[in-house]
């Protein structure tokens, strides 16, 4: 049987009141058009409370000063910002992955690997020589843990995450499915100026040279990750060339996104699916990048910056400012050049129309 909480103990884990019937328990929750008896519904909104049913639920967390009776509920619990409290409301309920307690018999632990207490390590886990895991982590199958790696306690690591050697990760990290913590970086050079750099520094729209040649600048150092990160499923992070690469405190990261060699991210930022980051790049405290925006190479974003959603971001942008577009630029610049694109086609028969004029008073003239 799934597990149950009454309305009154889910409103006080919340921190929130609650009206009615506090005795009313519920084993779950649900969206408005879902609702049923033994659930809570998540109505944060008028639109989402007038979307459920008479009859078909007898709870619900909603806004404060909502009307739950006109909904025919029996109890709501009133929050101040329901989006908020529905985070600490769906861990009350949120299901832990199986794994068994110990380690399991195919998993592999090389000399010397320190393995804390309560550590749970699924089938066909590899840590490596000299690893460190911490108390209460799991790691489930397949993941792999590279040498003098150092995982902090209380970590979640999902299947086929694979942390490189040398990684150092802080406390309660969970990192998702296929992650790749500590790749070698992305760096490449040519005997003589390449296409790249020439194309850099000559500020021309022709390439002059040619790369004949690509040597690989190794990657010798690490990532470091501070405590509280999460990073999603297929993420790849890159280690540092001669410095590690950072992740701070915190700091939340989407599901493919790619962060470069020698990046340095501040603490609680927010990176959304398919953000891409060059080399090299330093980015502030409280950053959010919008689904696959882009970030060029050796670039600074303040802190508190917002970047919208596909925008290229070419060069440094200062702290608390919000940027969108290709090349990105602050958003009232960005909204003025869209609205100007759009008027483009009108201006031209304009212009059509009054080169007919001049023509015409030409011939008659």
């Amino acid at each position: 049987m799934a597990d149950s909480h009454t309305v009154a103990d889910l409103a006080a884990a919340l921190g929130a009141a609650f009206e009615g019937d506090g005795s009313i328990r519920v084993t779950g929750l649900v969206h408005p058009s879902m609702a049923g008896p033994d659930r809570l519904v998540m109505a944060s909104s008028p639109d989402f409370l007038k979307k459920i049913e008479p009859g078909s639920a007898r709870a619900a967390l909603v806004a404060q000063g909502a009307d739950w009776r006109a909904a025919g509920l029996e109890a709501a619990i009133m929050a101040p910002r329901p989006r908020y409290a529905m985070a600490h409301a769906t861990r009350a309920f949120a299901v832990s992955d199986a794994l068994e307690p110990g380690i399991h018999p195919s998993a592999v632990v090389g000399p010397g690997a320190e393995i804390g207490e309560d550590v749970r390590i699924g089938p066909f886990v590899h840590i490596a020589a000299g690893a460190s895991i911490g108390a209460g982590s799991r790691l489930h199958s397949h993941v792999s843990v590279g040498e003098d790696a150092v995982l902090g306690e209380g970590a979640l690591i999902h299947a086929g995450v694979r942390i490189a050697s040398r990684v150092s990760i802080g406390v309660r990290a969970i990192i998702h499915q296929n992650a790749v913590i500590g790749a070698d970086g992305f760096s490449f050079v040519t005997p003589d100026l390449g296409a790249v750099e020439a194309a850099k520094a000559g500020g021309g729209s022709e390439s002059a040279t040619q790369n004949l040649a690509l040597e690989r600048i190794y990657s010798l150092a690490a990532v470091t990750m501070g405590d509280d990160v999460e990073i999603g499923a297929g993420t790849t992070i890159d280690r540092g060339t001669l410095q590690d690469t950072r992740i701070g405190s915190g700091t939340k990261i989407d599901n493919q996104v790619q962060i470069g060699h020698n990046v340095s991210i501040g603490n609680t930022c927010m990176l959304c699916a398919q953000v891409g980051i060059a080399g090299s790049v330093q980015i502030g405290d409280r950053v959010v990048l919008g689904g696959k925006a882009g970030v060029a190479d050796h670039l600074k974003i303040g802190s508190d910056v917002l970047v919208a959603a596909a925008s290229a971001v070419a060069g440094n942008v200062k702290g608390r400012s919000i940027v969108m577009g290709v090349p990105a630029m602050p958003r009232d610049e960005a909204v003025r050049s869209v609205m100007a694109i759009r008027r483009l086609p009108r201006l031209m028969d304009t212009v059509e129309a009054l080169k007919k004029r001049l023509s015409a008073m030409d011939t008659t003239g």
